[in-house]
């Protein structure tokens, strides 16, 4: 039996294990080492140069949460992103080894092991490793994030929208649920704009602390303060001439609303520690899953930030609302991750297709794509199964309310009306009151009346 040319290290703390696999591996590779302790595993991994790393998750006997392992497993990925890890667990945790695989594993084993399988795998991330270092890549990236609109009404009035409004530098403010793709949307927009040639940059809004908030929407300078030890140039000025996408904008405290409605009047940044100011050419796109006009009833939101950032706002629906959009993005990502995780599933057995159409995806988009994910990694064959699928049989669908259906009111009519006009007009002002046959200040008044 001829050896593959590969390097393997082996990191597990029980020595039978250990004497096994010094038995096993050195007839199938070229050069095999084990340590008994992650102490001391990135140094080793400096010296070795192993192509692929077969990691226990746990090293202590009254631990086995997996913890260890996951964090290893991001110590190596950081410090040697090519090297490829194979997760070594003694215990059958499908949701473990799914979120190893999320964090860059190329694959998981569960011990006790069967050889031709532990020796596929190993070969398999060995020879993937050796082809990127070669600059030839075998890992498939993922492939370019793109919008599928489906055929509801409501997706393809948002789609002839985006047509009209994506040339021009409108400012754009985009609701929905978590989830319903607010941010390939934004995505979408900046690559129909003038501006696709230029940078698109990205900034979750409400995961930045309040000390750094204009530390990095703004930039600094160095000495600035104590941790300032060179210049830092702000995302305003880094989208300079493309499209600034500000997720999650209704998490912005109130007292640093101020300092971006500042910047978005007047087209100008201040870096901190500095005295001049920067000219910025930005298209803004903002999205959020809040309620920015209670917000604003509330006082939790300025109203003139408000206005500044709702030029043109779109609503995306839920995928609840959408079920022609699922079977086609449920085979998008089913591509995506059979490349990723070199995986053979290339479809869905009608079944399985049954259960995604008749759950209720609380979680949209991203609870879609996460399911299918783990299923790929969980599959055995070509097809995904119910169970690959790990949904219950009618889903999350919630109960049917018993109360009996209530009487519509005059009121109960015009939200309705409203709603169905904002809806209709993707939240076009100007359309929604013309449509109603009432005048802006009369619409504004009626939007606040009903929490729209």
């Amino acid at each position: 039996m001829s050896k593959i040319k590969a390097k393997i290290l082996v990191v597990d703390d029980n020595s039978g294990i250990r004497g096994a696999l010094q038995v096993l591996l050195p007839r199938h590779f070229s050069d095999v080492e084990l340590i008994s302790s992650p102490n001391g595993l990135l140094s080793k991994m400096g010296e070795f140069s192993p192509d692929a790393v077969l990691l226990d998750m746990n090293f202590h006997t009254d631990i086995n949460t997996g913890n260890e392992g996951l964090f290893w497993l991001g110590e190596i990925k950081r410090s040697f992103p090519s090297v490829e890890v194979v997760l070594f667990t003694a215990y059958a945790d499908i949701q473990l080894a799914v979120e190893g695989m999320k964090r860059g594993a190329f694959d998981f084993i569960v011990k006790p092991w069967d050889n031709d399988k532990l020796v596929d795998i190993l070969t398999r991330a060995a020879q993937n490793h050796r082809k990127v270092s070669k600059g030839r890549s075998a890992s498939v990236s993922s492939p370019s994030t793109q919008m599928l609109w489906g055929h509801s009404p409501r997706m393809e009035q948002i789609s002839r929208t985006i047509g009209k409004v994506a040339p021009t530098d409108a400012t754009i403010l985009i609701t929905g649920e978590n989830g319903t793709g607010k941010d390939v949307l934004a995505s979408e927009i900046h690559r129909l704009s003038a501006r696709s040639g230029k940078p698109m940059v990205s900034v979750d809004a409400g995961a930045i602390t309040e000390t750094l908030f204009e530390s990095e929407l703004f930039g600094h300078v160095k000495g600035a303060f104590t941790d300032a030890h060179a210049d830092k140039v702000g995302k305003f000025e880094m989208a300079d001439g493309g499209t600034l996408f500000l997720d999650e904008i209704g998490n912005i405290p109130l007292h640093l609303q101020a300092k971006l409605l500042r910047v978005l009047q007047n087209r100008m940044v201040t870096k901190v520690g500095d005295t001049k100011s920067i000219p910025i050419d930005v298209r803004l796109i903002c999205a959020t899953n809040k309620d920015l006009d209670k917000m604003v009833r509330e006082g939790e939101f300025r109203e003139d930030l408000y206005y500044r950032i709702n030029t043109m706002r779109l609503m995306l629906p839920p995928l609840r609302e959408r079920t022609d959009e699922i079977s086609p993005l449920a085979h998008h990502f089913i591509k995506r991750y059979a490349q990723k995780y070199g995986r053979e599933v290339t479809s869905i057995e009608p079944e399985a297709e049954k259960m995604l159409l008749s759950n209720y995806w609380s979680g949209n988009i991203r609870e879609l794509q996460n399911t299918i994910e783990k299923a790929v990694i969980l599959s055995e064959g070509e097809k995904i199964t119910c169970s690959d699928l790990q949904l219950a049989p009618m889903g999350n669908t919630p109960p049917l309310s018993s109360v009996p259906p209530v009487e519509e009111t005059l009121d109960m009519a015009e939200e309705r009306a409203i709603r169905s006009a904002m809806e209709r007009y993707s939240g076009n002002l100007s359309l929604v009151a013309k449509s109603l046959d009432i005048s802006r200040p009369t619409l504004y008044s009626k939007l606040k009346k009903y929490n729209i």
